[in-house]
């Protein structure tokens, strides 16, 4: 009795302190994935805001690609890992949106990476999120859905975070971080 009356007193402490581990339900991971993809999305506008569209074209140096490419390749990359993950449509087919010139202006590449991000949520919000633990292949590479997914939104994180230099070396300042 002794015992059964110590481990109550230890589970009650450890509930009160928040202590016991809960477990997250599949609308608790889906609304997380959306909270932070819009998120992403709010902070990317700013970063393509803040540039003006006369330097869209800027680089930071000759080998690497400008403004707009960057900001495009986000996009196509989130285009093409939601495709896979979810199944929804790729809307720009086999193109390659930084390497097409008419694409480079600030209001296509705007529409771009916004329908990028629209593209990314709606497919999170109608994929059955029990399917994240699934194994898909791309390239040479086979991952969860999941592991996929956290990878597109650390590439668009690095990729928006490549453009702070450009921003910086045009002379502005970049937005202010938006972690929450």
């Amino acid at each position: 009795m002794k015992k059964i009356i110590i481990l109550t007193c230890i589970a009650s402490l450890c509930a009160s302190s928040g202590l016991i581990a809960q477990t997250l339900s599949d609308e608790d991971i889906r609304s997380q994935f959306i909270k932070d993809w819009e998120r992403a999305k709010a902070f990317t506008i700013d970063y393509m805001n803040t540039m003006p569209a006369s330097k869209y074209s800027f680089k930071a140096t000759d080998s690497i690609r400008n403004f707009a490419q960057q900001m495009l390749h986000l996009a196509q990359v989130n285009i093409i890992t939601i495709a896979f993950v979810a199944g929804e449509t790729n809307i720009i087919g086999d193109r390659v949106l930084e390497n097409s010139k008419t694409a480079q202006s600030k209001d296509s590449v705007m529409y771009y990476v916004v329908a990028s991000y629209d593209l990314v949520t709606d497919g999170i919000k109608k994929m059955n999120i029990t399917s994240l633990n699934e194994k898909v292949k791309f390239g040479n590479q086979q991952e969860t859905k999941y592991a996929w997914l956290l990878k597109a939104f650390e590439h668009q994180t690095h990729h928006r975070g490549q453009t702070t230099v450009y921003i910086r070396l045009a002379g502005l300042h970049p937005p202010q971080e938006r972690l929450f």
